[in-house]
C-alpha cells in the first residue's frame, strides 16, 4: 500500500489534461453521437475510456477473457473510475443509482451511454428496470452491475444483492464475475482510487492524480448460469457463487 506522490506541477498538468478529456467526451456525445450508430458509439466509449485510464497513469491489466456470448457482468465496486475500467475491457452498459445523474460531467456522460438508472427505495421502479435489463440481455447486449450496491475501499466485500442478478436469470444468460483491484507499480494493493466512506468525488480524483503509476487489474472468472424457474433460492445461489468467486480471487 505504498504511496509514491507525483510533484505538484505534474499533478496540475495531469489534472488539466483529464478535465479537458472529460470535456471532449461531452462534446462527442452532444455533437457526434446523434449521427453515430450504436456500434460506433460503443467503440468511441471503449477508446475514450482507455485514454482516460492512460491519462491517470493507469496500466490496464486483464487476466482471463470474457465469453463470446454477451451477458451480465458482476463486479466488486471500489471507485467511480471502475465504470471506465470496465468499458476499457468491453463497451458495457451499467445499472447505476440515480444520484449519479447529478454528478458533474460524469452524470452527463452516463446519461448518454446506455446507463440504466435505478431509483433508490422504489420497488415498482426496480421491477420496471428488471424488465428493461432482461430485454437488453435477451437482445445480445453486455450489461454490468455492482451487486454490493455500494463501494468499499477494496480490502473487503459486502454481501451481493440477488435482485440485481435476477434479470440475467429471467433472460436465460450467464453472469460473468469480474474481480477488480487497484495496485501500485510493485503489485501492492492501493487505496488511492477508493471512493468510499466520507471520501468525496473531488478527493478521490485528487488522490489518483498523486500516484506516479497505478495498475487496475481485471480478473475475469467463470460464467455462472441459473435456470429461469429456480425462484428465490436460485437467485441467492447465484449471488453466493459470484461472491465466492470474486472473494477468492481478490483475497486468497
Amino acid at each position: 500500500m505504498t504511496r509514491a506522490s507525483t510533484p505538484k506541477l505534474r499533478r496540475f498538468v495531469r489534472g488539466a489534461r483529464i478535465i479537458f478529456h472529460l470535456l471532449c467526451g461531452l462534446c462527442w456525445i452532444s455533437i457526434a453521437f446523434p449521427f453515430f450508430s450504436v456500434k460506433r458509439r460503443r467503440w468511441v466509449r471503449y477508446r475514450w475510456s482507455r485514454e482516460l485510464l492512460a491519462l491517470f497513469a493507469f496500466q490496464l491489466k486483464i487476466t482471463g477473457a470474457l465469453p463470446d456470448t454477451p451477458g451480465l457482468i458482476a463486479a466488486n465496486h471500489v471507485s467511480w473510475i471502475d465504470i471506465f475500467a470496465m468499458n476499457a475491457l468491453t463497451p458495457v452498459a451499467f445499472v447505476s443509482k440515480d444520484d449519479v445523474i447529478h454528478w458533474p460531467i460524469i452524470g452527463t456522460l452516463a446519461r448518454h451511454n446506455e446507463t440504466i438508472f435505478l431509483q433508490r427505495g422504489s420497488r415498482g421502479h426496480a421491477h420496471t428496470i428488471g424488465r428493461e435489463m432482461a430485454e437488453r440481455l435477451q437482445s445480445g447486449n453486455w450489461l454490468a452491475v455492482f451487486p454490493e450496491g455500494t463501494t468499499t475501499d477494496g480490502t473487503h466485500l459486502h454481501p451481493f444483492h440477488g435482485a440485481l442478478l435476477q434479470p440475467a436469470i429471467d433472460a436465460g444468460v450467464a453472469v460473468t464475475p469480474v474481480s477488480l483491484s487497484y495496485e501500485d507499480a510493485h503489485g501492492n494493493r492501493s487505496l488511492l482510487p477508493a471512493y468510499a466512506g466520507d471520501t468525496s468525488l473531488w478527493e478521490s480524483f485528487c488522490a489518483m492524480l498523486s500516484a506516479r503509476q497505478l495498475v487496475v487489474h481485471l480478473k475475469i472468472g467463470t460464467p455462472v448460469s441459473i435456470e429461469p424457474d429456480s425462484g428465490n433460492r436460485g437467485r441467492k445461489a447465484l449471488a453466493h457463487t459470484l461472491h465466492e468467486q470474486i472473494r477468492t480471487t481478490l483475497y486468497s
